[in-house]
């Protein structure tokens, strides 16, 4: 009798399920630790690329990519998730911003970097996938009936705005008012849906500082008398002017980028550039863009930059926008306005040096992101039994105490007990006049070892109340 046929080898229902069970536990645990992963975001601090808030509900769940990271190195940009290095009981999801060897800075909301210890700053610049993830929309609303476009001289009297869009007609030139007015800064709010925002009691302010890194987009469909569309772009003294020509322009028209005026810092640098020949055509849409960020200035249409500009830095960063047409005029629909992030100094600092093996970590929400550039290490000594202990942790101050703060008094109490988490997530309880010395230091960095994933997708969650569908790739 062959194996086959022996009926003593014959499998039970409760052998194969026992194996199934086990190949799928296995494979659960493969995919979990060395393949990919699904976290929860508990907080706003990459808001708007990641999104978490009690208030509204809305948390998102991400896919983590665990696998790159063992065949190459974290990239610049990327978003990963680490265990953070003061309490490695907790993960943490930030963008990799500062690299190995080299000096990090952060200067008028940007940032910046040069060879450790050597040669010129240069500020760093984005790619395009990832300039789309980290704008923060200032009319995401737009509602009609609302203006949010003004227009401003005699001759666009005859200009017609309802919401995002505009009936422009003749010369002229409209501002935007959809902010509020005034110059553009950095509004904690900037950046979430609508309806989520309204949900929300946490600060809607303008902010503090004026953000000169803005982005002008829409469609525009250009009468077939239009000579010009441009867009001007406001920073400090600056005033910055792109234009596409209409289809009334010469036919050698190109696209061009002109330094208006203003001229601190400006000496020796090139005033203006032009594109290839373009002119918008008569009565058909075209989508466009207009921008200036991280020192550079950029046209494009239908998604493709057709031209650039460098500009020097400005320390004045007081920002406003318009929209203008000569001749004939034009439609201008879903015109929106968006500001970059502007990143805030850290504690006490706003340069480091970075050594070989460890990462700068920064939030896209800069307002309200723990990150690299707040860390401080506390060393916590007391007395027990007759030695002295010691821990070292995370420093989180609070009064009152949050659930996150570090350590914890309890002063009510007889004795009075503090409570302190040391780095590796243990947690320590004692008299708090045990307590002999604390010294606390700045500790910004991320080791390599600790940096677990990339962020891939967020696939959750979908909320119709409150105008929020995430399912998007994260860059």
């Amino acid at each position: 009798m062959s194996r086959a046929a022996d009926p003593k080898r014959r499998r039970t229902p409760w052998r194969d399920n026992v194996e199934a069970m086990t190949v799928a536990i296995v494979m659960a645990v493969v995919l979990k630790y060395f393949i990919v992963e699904a976290y929860k975001i508990p907080t706003g601090s990459m808001q708007p690329t990641l999104m978490g808030n009690e208030e509204t509900g809305i948390f998102d769940r991400i896919l983590v990519d665990k696998l790159s990271y063992h065949f190459r190195e974290p990239r610049r940009f990327e978003v990963v998730i680490f265990k953070y290095p003061l309490d490695r009981s907790k993960n943490f999801v930030k963008r990799l911003v500062g690299m190995p060897d080299e000096d990090f800075r952060i200067l008028n909301g940007d940032v910046w970097t040069r060879p450790a210890g050597k040669g010129d700053w240069r500020v760093l610049r984005r790619p395009r996938s990832v300039q789309e993830a980290t704008w923060k929309e200032l009319d995401p609303d737009g509602r009609e009936g609302s203006a949010s476009w003004k227009p401003e001289t005699p001759e666009s009297s005859v200009w017609t705005t309802d919401g995002r869009s505009i009936e422009a007609r003749g010369d002229g030139h409209a501002r935007f008012e959809g902010h509020g007015g005034g110059s553009i800064m950095d509004g904690y709010g900037h950046g979430y849906p609508p309806r989520m925002l309204a949900g929300m009691s946490v600060r809607h302010g303008r902010g503090t500082n004026p953000v000169g890194d803005l982005r002008v987009w829409g469609r525009v469909r250009a009468l077939p008398g239009c000579e010009l569309v441009a867009v001007d772009l406001e920073e400090g003294a600056r005033r910055y002017r792109l234009e596409i020509p209409g289809p009334a322009a010469p036919t050698d028209a190109a696209p061009r980028i002109v330094f208006e005026n203003g001229r601190a810092g400006t000496d020796g640098a090139p005033r203006s550039a032009s594109g290839e020949p373009y002119r918008l055509p008569a009565g058909r849409w075209i989508e466009f863009g207009a921008q200036n960020l991280d020192d550079l200035l950029e046209i494009d249409i239908e998604g493709d930059v057709v031209c650039e500009l460098e500009v020097p830095t400005a320390d004045d960063q007081r920002s406003a926008a318009w929209v203008r047409t000569v001749g004939e005029g034009a439609d201008l629909d879903e015109l929106q306005v968006a500001r970059d992030i502007y990143y805030l100094p850290g504690r006490g600092a706003s340069e480091w040096t970075i050594p070989p093996g460890h990462y700068f970590m920064l939030g896209d929400n800069t307002q309200d992101s723990s990150d690299s550039r707040e860390w401080t290490l506390l060393s916590l000594s007391w007395r027990a039994d007759g030695d002295v202990k010691q821990a070292l942790g995370n420093w989180r101050p609070g009064s009152p105490p949050r659930p996150d703060s570090n350590p914890i008094e309890f002063p009510g109490l007889s004795p009075s007990l503090t409570w302190f988490r040391d780095r590796w997530g243990e947690l320590h309880e004692f008299p708090s006049s045990s307590v002999v010395s604390r010294q606390q230091r700045m500790d910004p960095l991320v080791p390599r070892e600790l940096i677990t994933g990339r962020a891939l997708l967020v696939f959750w969650p979908f909320s119709p109340s409150l105008g929020v569908y995430r399912l998007e790739w994260i860059h």
